[in-house]
């Protein structure tokens, strides 16, 4: 095919220009009737091209125009036998994918850090998690991917699980062994489900781990938006293969996607297609280089190193740039606040030793000069005493941790209602010293070790909760439960769990 077409975003910019009266959502009128502080800001072409489903820009539950052509365009330079546009973010694809593979009570065989997305996939679905271990690493408190053993395992045990899926990259930029996991699991004629939210460019420069598709995966869902230049929320959900029911996965992407898609966001996929996939060795050979020029620089900065890998099962994206910062007796949320507010270099993302960086094909040389120069900075003006964790006072923890996360994975045990069930029970909101041996009516994902301690349906331990608090107490972070502040948490109400 032809991939310096376009076809989804010229059909737009016709209608955009064409003139006629409006009678049709949205209610701005391609932009007459929008608020002046957004056109200020934005300029008004763009809203006349915030259009709906008219008959001439296709449907996206049942394209057979514009959406298609340009949804074939984006399977063949991916490398899928099918591609569907998402406008919901990679959160509904991943949603889509489990229902369509998982019913009610069937099992999924999954690792531990999940994306909150996974959850929800869960609950939609009724699909029962077996979770197994990512490797870990004890130094930094980082999860990465499974390990090829440790699903060998879960497949022998659960060998009537319905698919299994893994997260490739981690946020961390860290790919396990796909190639090795694709193949095991086909051993079973069950399907490889893969995260793929933050690889969308793997397949387009050899310097990268090998993409989920060319690996043999079933089903992958892409973030185009995190590592390419879509809008965000703009999403790709791939597939090849047989083992996937496709009216089935039709029918779960109809109860997850917006049925009044933007068009903005369905332009930018047609348009990051075309784009990557004409420029992308050019575009992202520049990324590199730029990221490898921010590694040199700042690993000769003393008290800073970047995350690296030692497995040879394991490879690293070397866009994702992982500076440890723990040395300068900063933890990574502290040094994150200061990049921002005294140096206007603001981070994807912060642990509690480390901060991540996303390199993109949209940033500049500038952008990794400023970079280097606020970490210069950084160790200059804002080094402290060395943490505790770092003098070794705290090598209890980091073995209670390490010895925490392996017990909350370690097979279902505490699950004692699928997360559906513990979804849809009535729940109750308790201090959180007094949750102790009731039912998780939410997800509560620590970092460190970065990996959910509780979802819904699982018994709260003694030793959850004070691992928690410990978290808490030592600047972590906490997410997806409703308190963050862990003063509370959320749990199933009496004669509704165990």
């Amino acid at each position: 095919m032809n991939q310096n077409q376009t076809p989804l975003l010229d059909a737009i910019i016709s209608n955009a220009k064409r003139p006629h009266a409006a009678f049709y959502t949205p209610g701005h009128k391609q932009g007459k009737g929008i608020s002046l502080k957004l056109t200020d800001y934005f300029g008004k072409s763009v809203f006349t091209a915030d259009l709906t489903e008219l008959t001439e820009l296709d449907c996206l539950f049942a394209p057979d125009g514009v959406i298609q052509q340009a949804q074939q365009l984006a399977a063949e330079a991916f490398g899928s036998w099918q591609t569907w546009f998402l406008v919901n973010g990679s959160t509904c694809g991943i949603e889509a994918v489990i229902m369509a593979t998982c019913c009610d009570g069937d099992k999924i065989i999954l690792p531990r850090n999940v994306h909150s997305s996974v959850i929800s996939g869960l609950i939609l679905s009724g699909a029962i998690p077996i979770f197994i271990n990512p490797e870990y690493d004890t130094n930094l408190g980082i999860a990465h991917g499974i390990s090829i053993e440790s699903l060998e395992t879960a497949l022998q045990k659960h060998a009537d699980a319905k698919a299994v899926m893994m997260v490739y990259p981690t946020y961390y930029g860290v790919c396990g062994d796909i190639r090795a996991i694709a193949q095991l699991t086909h051993e079973y004629n069950i399907p490889l489900i893969v995260d793929e939210a933050h690889g969308a460019h793997f397949a387009f420069h050899p310097k990268f781990p090998i993409s989920a598709l060319a690996a043999g995966a079933d089903l992958t869902v892409q973030s185009i938006h995190k590592t390419l230049g879509a809008m965000t929320q703009a999403s790709m959900l791939h597939l090849q293969g047989e083992r996937i029911n496709i009216n089935r996965l039709n029918k779960s992407l109809q109860l997850t996607q917006s049925t009044s898609p933007s068009y903005l966001l369905l332009a930018s996929l047609d348009a990051a297609r075309q784009q990557i996939a004409l420029n992308g060795e050019k575009l992202l050979t520049r990324t590199l280089q730029l990221a490898q020029e921010a590694r040199n620089q700042i690993s000769k900065i003393p008290q800073l190193s970047i995350l690296s890998l030692s497995p040879s099962s394991l490879s690293l994206d070397k866009t994702r740039l992982t500076v440890i910062v723990s040395q300068l007796g900063i933890t990574g949320f502290e040094a994150e606040e200061i990049l921002d507010e005294k140096f206007n270099v603001t981070p994807e993302f912060a642990c509690l030793k480390t901060v991540t960086f996303i390199i993109s094909l949209g940033n500049t040389k500038e952008d990794i000069e400023q970079l280097i120069k606020a970490f210069t900075e950084l160790a200059k003006q804002y080094r402290k005493p060395l943490l505790a964790i770092e003098k070794g006072l705290e090598n209890n923890q980091k073995a209670a941790t390490i010895k925490l996360v392996s017990q909350a994975l370690a097979g279902n045990q505490s699950l004692v209602l699928s997360p559906r069930q513990a979804f849809f029970a009535a729940t109750e909101t308790l201090p959180i010293k007094e949750t102790i041996n009731r039912t998780s009516a939410e997800t509560v994902c620590p970092y460190p070790p970065g990996i959910p301690l509780l979802i819904p349906g699982e018994i709260i331990t003694s030793t959850v909760v004070e691992h928690l608090l410990k978290v808490k107490a030592m600047g972590g972070f906490i997410s997806n439960c409703a308190d963050t502040s862990l003063c509370t948490l959320k749990v199933v109400a009496d004669g509704h769990g165990a």
